[in-house]
């Protein structure tokens, strides 16, 4: 923060050169210090929690952002999306630009299927990418396409009209509820609604609970209707006649595997889900 004292015209001090009618270029010397501060958006308490307990639990966190590389390798510091040592690592960081001529951008066939054109170099290096920086639309896009190209399931978080084509190529969109915009959430799958990073690992922890629950209550049910069964088939060889009619059957059914099932498919999650690979 600097000042200059500026006299009108009139008492005998002259405006530097003006660039025009309007604006006189009176900054570029004569200036006088008052002081240098920085500003920086400080990084919420309880997100490089759940960046580590997301990564423990196999989904590798990348931050695509448009500002300056050495703010974002800071920012993503910050957040346990990289380690200090990994700042010298080649292929961790780049800039967006430079990511998208590597990669040759994006290729469309005869079917309008999107690959990337330099796909090797995408598996050799592009894959290894945690921090883009100074980031376009375009970018975000290929580096989806690559990914899914690969195989991995891909979920995108955004808040922009620009992120829009990016969450509706991903598998799953996250858009900001708060923040934004309406062409950002019509594109997602799910809103975030504090627009909170540690939503997303609770959206991991409910979706494996759910599948979990579908596993178990398909694996009683089972059990149970199999083992009904083979004890009416053994003692109907044994005894010539059924032990269960069907009406006792139906009953089984629903005395006893309905409430339990229930039970079974209701549980609800516990944070030991996100100690286990995907």
């Amino acid at each position: 923060m600097a000042y200059k004292d500026v006299l009108p015209k009139e008492h005998g001090e002259e405006h530097d050169e003006p660039i025009d009618d309007e604006i006189k270029n009176i900054e570029t010397s004569g200036l006088t210090l008052i002081c240098i501060f920085g500003i920086m958006d400080i990084v919420r308490s309880e997100v490089p929690g759940a960046v580590d307990t997301i990564t423990k639990a196999g989904v590798t966190v990348r931050m695509v952002t448009g500002d300056n590389i050495v703010t974002a390798q800071a920012i993503a510091v910050l957040c346990h999306i990289i380690t200090e040592e990994e700042l010298t690592t080649p292929n961790i960081c780049m800039e967006g630009p430079e990511f998208y001529d590597k990669m040759g951008g994006l290729h469309v066939d005869a079917n309008g299927v999107e690959t990337v054109k330099n796909f090797k170099e995408f598996k050799a290096t592009g894959c290894l990418l945690k921090v883009m920086a100074r980031s376009r639309p375009e970018d975000k896009y290929l580096m989806v396409t690559g990914l899914r190209q690969m195989g991995e399931v891909v979920a995108v978080t955004g808040d922009g009209t620009n992120d829009a084509p990016a969450l509706k190529k991903a598998d799953v969109g996250f858009a900001m509820g708060m923040t934004g915009t309406d062409v950002c959430k019509e594109a997602a799958d799910i809103l975030i609604t504090d627009d909170n990073f540690s939503s997303i690992v609770q959206a991991a922890m409910w979706g494996r609970n759910v599948y979990d629950n579908i596993q178990r209550f398909l694996q009683f049910q089972l059990t149970v209707n199999i083992g009904a069964l083979i004890t009416t088939f053994i003692g109907s060889c044994i005894t010539k006649e059924t032990p269960l009619q069907a009406i006792q059957l139906l009953w089984v059914n629903l005395i006893m595997d309905s409430l339990a099932a229930l039970a079974l498919a209701t549980e609800l999650p516990k944070k030991s889900l996100l100690d286990r690979m995907p």
